[in-house]
């Protein structure tokens, strides 16, 4: 394929944007090579500057289920659009946002309108601990919950894909607040109660981690760490940034029978614009001003326009639950052949294949892959129009404009590559 105008394209933006791009794993560090430059996107695939076709299954990192221009999201959007796109006022569509949120994930008594999923996690670690007076967090290696000073240590996604441990630019004492356990091992968690149990603010989780690939929780190991939050007094958070609304309508918190204290939610949730929300018990969401003494605003916080495309985004999911039946029998699909010296992690419609033969359950059996025979893969799927994360350590997404036929030309393309 050719990839003249995104070559001429990356060295300009080499020479303005810092490695080119606007968020790391974009550029293709992981796998070599120059990123394609995108132009557009319909149904299942993403057009770039030259001309080329690529099924997508990075779907903008998760948020588009429906895939590219959905009609209700698109309709939504021009609607909204004839009104204006910022007020710095309230709108009705925030209530409306916010009362739908809370009846599809009833832990989530009252929530807050935020910008981004770091926007989320970071106000959601300020407000529990405003609301436990304690410091210290608890998270576990591989997850990535933004880049938030605090939880940049041995986190994944693309401080995993760049092998950047812990980043400069981070107070040691910030660092130092932070706790840092494998994932999936709750006598680590144990033990770290034990001998701190009464300075743990949070513990935050992916309940299915994303950000070092798919890897789902252990047997139990969700409903451990809310009993021993609860037997501590410390706040559970679930970071849904990537799961909500993907692997249930109600998030992985449906699907795995957990209720926790705070919620952060992303993507999905804006229909593909930038939206977040953190939100969660009554009495904690209460601290938060203007209605307690914990500070946090944000002047786009509700805008109009992504508040329009996470409204019809949530309302067409809440029509047609039989979207998630779809999803999982598509997944089935695509990963029911598992290719030699691979592993495939699958929960609902989010998977990774992780060039290991063995399982994949923590930071520490994801990291011994084999990442320089991905970046084969990678490119061999590119090559043939399949467009998949330049990384490793990130999970790929299905939507419901993927077709039967859209998965057997995947299936086809990656067999090729394991036969030769």
């Amino acid at each position: 394929m050719k990839s003249w105008k995104s070559d001429a394209l990356f060295r300009r933006a080499r020479a303005v944007i810092p490695g080119g791009v606007n968020s790391p794993v974009r550029a293709f560090r992981g796998v070599g090579g120059v990123p394609r430059f995108i132009e557009r996107g319909e149904g299942s695939r993403i057009f770039d500057v030259d001309g080329n076709s690529y099924i997508d299954y990075v779907n903008s990192w998760g948020p588009l289920l429906l895939g590219h221009c959905p009609a209700p999201v698109m309709d939504a959007l021009r609607e909204a659009l004839e009104s204006g796109t910022s007020f710095g006022a309230p709108t009705e569509r925030e209530v409306e946002f916010a009362e739908l949120v809370s009846e599809v994930m009833p832990s989530m008594e009252m929530l807050r309108l935020v910008n981004s999923g770091t926007e989320a996690t970071m106000s959601a670690l300020r407000l529990a601990r405003g609301f436990t007076g304690r410091d210290l967090i608890i998270k576990f290696e591989g997850c990535y919950h933004g880049h938030v000073d605090s939880l940049l240590v041995k986190a994944g996604s693309g401080m995993a894909t760049l092998g950047i441990a812990d980043t400069a630019g981070v107070p040691r004492a910030f660092a130092e607040t932070t706790i840092a356990l494998p994932f999936n091992s709750i006598e680590a968690v144990e033990k770290a109660f034990a001998a701190h149990g009464d300075r743990v603010a949070a513990v935050i989780v992916e309940p299915v981690v994303g950000n070092m690939g798919c890897v789902p929780p252990a047997l139990g190991f969700l409903q451990a760490l809310r009993k021993l939050c609860s037997w501590h007094g410390a706040v559970l958070i679930f970071d849904e940034v990537m799961t909500g609304f993907r692997v249930a309508l109600g998030g992985a918190q449906q699907r795995f029978g957990i209720h926790p204290d705070l919620t952060t939610l992303g993507k999905i949730a804006g229909g593909g614009l930038p939206l977040a929300v953190y939100g969660g018990r009554r009495d904690i969401m209460r601290k938060i001003a203007p209605s307690g003494p914990v500070y946090q605003a944000g002047t786009l916080s509700g805008n109009p326009l992504a508040v329009a495309a996470g409204l019809a985004m949530l309302r067409y999911l809440m029509a047609h639950p039989e979207v998630y039946e779809q999803l999982e029998a598509r997944a089935c699909q695509l990963t029911a052949w598992t290719p030699p010296g691979v592993t495939i992690n699958r929960v609902g419609a989010m998977f990774t294949f992780f060039f290991s033969p063995g399982p994949v359950t923590d930071w520490d059996s994801a990291k011994q892959c084999d990442t320089a025979r991905f970046g084969r893969f990678f490119h061999h799927m590119l090559e043939r129009g399949v467009y998949l994360a330049p990384s490793q350590f990130e999970a790929a997404f299905l939507s419901t404009a993927h077709t039967e036929e859209d998965i057997r030309y995947a299936v086809e393309a990656a067999r090729e590559f394991f036969a030769v």
